[in-house]
């Protein structure tokens, strides 16, 4: 195909070439008066700046000298920058910048190249302020200004716009120290030097006057919109030994990567798409975990969207720990009613890299431990905070042709025989029970009272033998409740899972805890490892129903001088009723051995639900709730029914109550023989003295437990 030839009349070229010429002659008109004025309009630049940082930030910024020393680089000496009332922030001996001119016609600022010489970063935190509030002071007045709907994907594009431009093509630091002072309790400094050359930065950072020297390099595209860097440090793992002393927390690791790939517009979204990764990652926080974690190898390839009202993890991300992978979808949508959502997809992968993906640490009982086959998971959380009861939570580990080949540190069929089961009480050991026939207070499920299983199972666990393991529904509405009351309410514990945190775990609050816990149900659940009958018979046994008092053995003698198999429907919905808070159980009981009369509530509902299901009789009476009666021998323990008493306070002192058989072989013999210092078999509350008033018996429990608490600490 022929183009046609376009045929100019030279008349036309000619008009063009002078309007050309004229635009031409009057660009370099204007340049050159601007040349020859450049050094007035910076001076008035400068001052104008001195004067909007006072006026605006309340900032006292002096300069020694400024001028041209090119076309378009500006040097400026004995630079300070110091708040009001506060201590000197900044202070540079010698700064060069030069600007591109292209960008600079269309009103962008877009650095060419730095050079900084002997010069620091001081922040002082000091009482409650800071040398840096100006910050927040200008932030809080710019949202006042600001009333109209903000456009998300336009800031987010701006701002990495402002970030970018600012990082020059070429730079030269040399003596750059960032202080930082912690109300004189904590002191860090970084002494910097840095350079970028042709896009290739190298820094060398000087930490605490030698404690370490810190590494990052990398490579600078702000142009394209590409950026990497990775940090590390020499001979020693990169640590800040401040979150240690500070946040009680350690955090450490071999190097730290992360990269920018490229930012734009995708449709009405702005997409951010980067990388980063960490190798030998430590960290060592008491929430978390008791002991070091290490994550060995994480990466996250993250594609990030900003949209009109929302952030979110695009599902086209990619976690990788180890050689295990998932897709995680976070999305959290702005406005007077939030959205939370989370979805989490890991397509079927082979089970033992999935197991040695795990952070070394994070799963005590589990280490050591072999599988083979394949699985593969899903998660899927939304919440709207308009309608917290309308919140969605699935979650589903589906195994493929899985088999454990090999016990890790602990045998999850151990509990299939007799064992030897240690409570504890504050991270300390209280005495060694063997959950077997050899243990008098030992009770087969088939010599548990009926009325018990059944109280206990409603009021726990409805669904114990039909699920396996977990409940979506009672953890859906455990979110929900927790959301609207704003504090942890309502737990979504099974049995299966009270039995794991009792048996294999300890007792320590930990989310490593949490977790090991949620993947050992899952293990012996979907592997039939345990029956449903022995687990729920171990649980009966082991489980806590009253200070130091374990196990329905020792309960129903404890508490009525029954037999296991002797326990009424009240017994039953009483001991149900103390298994959330089975330390507060006496103050349940009224003088006379009867039950308080706000329990009779509980005992109507919990019984009316129980009948509905052909679990017991209907009774109007309550079921049983006047026919229970706590032990007389125990009676004479109780407070008056007037008298306020305190439930957490209680007596070693055993004289005069019946016995209860215990095995403790903790005890030397020295201890049985002489009783010492050791923890008795059974414990009892205290009587509350009657002759003093309400608020100095509150005093001396508040005082009790302060001293309890210190005791605890210093232990």
């Amino acid at each position: 195909m022929r183009i046609p030839k376009i045929k100019i009349s030279k008349k036309y070229l000619k008009i063009g070439a002078w309007i050309l010429g004229v635009f031409l002659i009057v660009c370099l008109a204007l340049g050159a008066i601007a040349y020859g004025k450049r050094e007035a309009l910076l001076k008035k630049m400068v001052a104008k700046a001195i004067v909007k940082a006072d006026r605006d930030y309340d900032l006292e910024v002096k300069i020694g000298s400024a001028g041209f020393t090119g076309m378009s680089t500006v040097k400026m000496t004995n630079i300070s920058v110091v708040p009001k009332d506060r201590d000197t922030l900044s202070n540079i001996g010698e700064l060069s910048i030069s600007v591109r001119l292209f960008p600079l016609i269309f009103g962008n600022v877009k650095l060419s190249e730095v050079k900084l010489n002997d010069g620091f970063v001081n922040v002082v935190l000091k009482d409650s302020t800071t040398n840096i509030d100006f910050i927040l002071k200008r932030k809080k007045k710019d949202s006042t200004e600001n009333t109209g709907k903000a456009n998300l994907p336009e800031i987010a594009n701006n701002l990495l716009n402002q970030v970018l431009y600012k990082i020059p093509d070429d730079m030269d630091v040399k003596n750059m120290v960032f202080r930082f002072n912690d109300h004189d309790t904590a002191k860090l400094s970084f002494a910097t030097v840095a350079t970028i050359d042709d896009g290739d930065l190298k820094s060398t950072i000087n930490v605490n006057d030698g404690e370490s020297t810190w590494h990052v390099d990398g490579l600078v595209k702000p142009g394209r919109k590409q950026l990497s860097f990775t940090a590390y440090a020499d001979g020693k793992k990169l640590e800040l030994p401040y979150i240690n002393n500070k946040l009680h927390a350690k955090l450490s690791f071999d190097t730290l990567k992360t990269e920018l790939k490229n930012a734009g517009y995708s449709g009405d979204d702005y997409k951010i798409s980067g990388s980063w990764s960490v190798k030998n990652m430590l960290v060592n926080q008491p929430r978390i975990a008791s002991n070091d974690i290490i994550v060995q190898s994480a990466k996250l390839d993250a594609d990030v969207l900003v949209g009109p009202n929302y952030v979110a993890l695009d599902s086209s991300s990619t976690a990788y720990l180890k050689n295990a992978e998932i897709h995680p979808y976070i999305k959290y949508t702005m406005g007077k009613n939030k959205i939370y959502e989370l979805k989490l997809n890991a397509a079927e992968q082979d089970a033992q890299a999935v197991l040695d993906a795990f952070p070394q640490g994070l799963f005590e009982s589990l280490d050591g431990l072999k599988v083979e086959g394949k699985v593969k998971y899903n998660l899927n959380f939304h919440l709207n905070t308009a309608i917290p009861d309308s919140v969605r939570f699935s979650s589903s580990l589906t195994p493929v042709n899985f088999k454990i080949l090999q016990w890790g540190k602990t045998n999850l069929q151990k509990i299939n025989g007799p064992f030897v089961y240690t409570p504890y009480e504050y991270g300390k050991p209280m005495r060694n029970i063997t959950i077997g026939p050899s243990n008098p207070n030992f009770t087969p499920l088939n010599a548990i009272s009926k009325n018990l299983i059944n109280a206990v199972l409603t009021a726990e666990d409805p669904s114990f033998f039909t699920h396996n393991g977990f409940v979506e529904e009672s953890i859906r509405k455990s979110i929900a409740v927790n959301f609207k009351e704003k504090k942890f309410k309502r737990g979504g514990s099974t049995i299966s899972m009270q039995l794991v945190k009792n048996v294999y775990l300890s007792r320590q609050k930990t989310l490593a805890r949490k977790a090991e816990e949620i993947l050992i149900v899952w293990l012996i659940e979907h592997n039939h490892l345990i029956s449903k009958q022995r687990m729920l018979e171990v649980y009966f046994n082991v489980i806590e129903l009253g200070q130091n008092i374990y196990g329905i053995g020792e309960a129903s003698r404890y508490y009525f001088g029954k037999q296991p198999a002797d326990l009424t429907i009240g017994d039953g919905l009483f001991l149900a009723s103390i298994v959330p808070m089975p330390k507060a159980s006496m103050y349940k009981f009224m003088a006379d051995g009867s039950l308080k009369p706000f329990m009779f509530n509980y005992f109507r509902f919990m019984g009316n639900i129980m009948a509905r299901r052909g679990l017991t009789p209907p009774d109007t009476s309550g079921y049983g709730f006047y026919n229970v009666r706590l032990r007389e021998g125990l009676r004479r323990y109780l407070a008056p029914d007037t008298a306020v008493i305190d439930t957490t306070v209680f007596d070693d002192d055993e004289e005069g109550m019946p016995p209860v058989i215990m095995q403790d072989k903790n005890k030397t013999l020295f201890d049985r023989l002489f009783g010492g210092t050791a923890r008795k078999d059974t414990v009892i509350a205290k009587p509350a003295d009657t002759t003093k008033s309400k608020k100095q018996l509150r005093q001396e429990r508040r005082e009790q437990r302060r001293r309890e608490r210190e005791q605890e600490n210093g232990n």
